[in-house]
């Protein structure tokens, strides 16, 4: 059983289903995913796009509210999906594909209003636009398609992916905005690459990262989940600067109210990956 999140407490790990298998959406909600994304767009193949609609609206029709977040990825551009989607009475959230503009939003929130919406960048053009993106208003989240980016940008070089993470994090820190997810990671039995590619981003600021295989989940967690050290940094830092102003840790370190930030997002990290 999915245990849940405290208020505002990050999210880490998410897990991709495609719309038109229904028999694992609520496998995906139970492996304890904090995030499931059923899957209209890509994982779904063009003759069974009106059967994964079909499947996706009555499950969430269907489903008990829990702690799991939902999200529909749809297809870009996609008014049935819309259609389909505006007709469903649940709490659920919209991942948008593709997006360039502003208009690509306000075609969605339009037509299906009232549901958060995931901004998902895959293109040069998305994510150079994507502080002015970040800021409409129904959008809660940012995130990377970097297998679409990289076929945009012709290239998948570490440089080129960093670059793009970094243009995005900080386009949604600017906005008020949860630092992003990673994009998932494709190779479902190289565990080892998606450690390493999971550290990396976690070392340029990034929190948490949707995956396409259950047996992804728990590397991610493990990846981000704060080891003892950063636990007693981050509690002894919150202790030290409860009365303003500087102070010194027992280590001999100094800190300030500046550091109180990063001391809560480990406690917050924590919370949300209980061992």
């Amino acid at each position: 059983m999915t245990v849940a999140p405290p208020v505002n407490a990050p999210i880490v790990t998410g897990l991709y289903v495609p719309g038109d298998r229904p028999e694992r959406f609520d496998k995906a909600v139970a492996t304890g995913a904090q995030l499931v994304i059923l899957d209209l767009e890509d994982a779904v193949a063009d003759a069974h796009k009106a059967s994964a609609r079909e499947a996706v609206a009555s499950w969430l029709r269907a489903r008990a509210p829990g702690c799991t977040v939902v999200q529909v990825r749809i297809n870009a551009g996609e008014p049935l999906d819309l259609a389909a989607l505006a007709a469903v009475d649940a709490e659920f959230e919209l991942r948008v594909p593709k997006v360039e503009s502003l208009s690509d939003l306000d075609v969605v929130a339009r037509a299906v209003p009232g549901h958060p919406l995931t901004a998902l960048f895959e293109t040069a053009l998305g994510v150079e636009g994507a502080l002015a993106l970040a800021a409409h208003s129904a959008v809660t989240r940012l995130a990377l398609g970097e297998s679409d980016l990289a076929s945009d940008l012709g290239t998948r070089a570490p440089a080129a992916m960093d670059y793009a993470r970094m243009r995005v994090l900080f386009a949604a820190r600017a906005a008020g905005l949860p630092a992003p997810m990673l994009s998932a990671y494709p190779g479902i039995r190289d565990l080892d690459g998606l450690r390493a590619d999971t550290e990396r981003g976690r070392d340029l600021g990034w929190v948490g990262r949707t995956a396409i295989h259950p047996s992804q989940l728990s590397v991610i967690a493990d990846v981000f989940r704060p080891d003892a050290a950063q636990l007693a940094w981050a509690e002894s830092v919150l202790a030290a600067t409860g009365s303003g102003g500087v102070s010194t840790l027992a280590n001999g370190d100094m800190v300030d109210g500046a550091m109180v930030g990063r001391a809560r997002s480990i406690l917050a990290l924590a919370a949300a990956l209980p061992r």
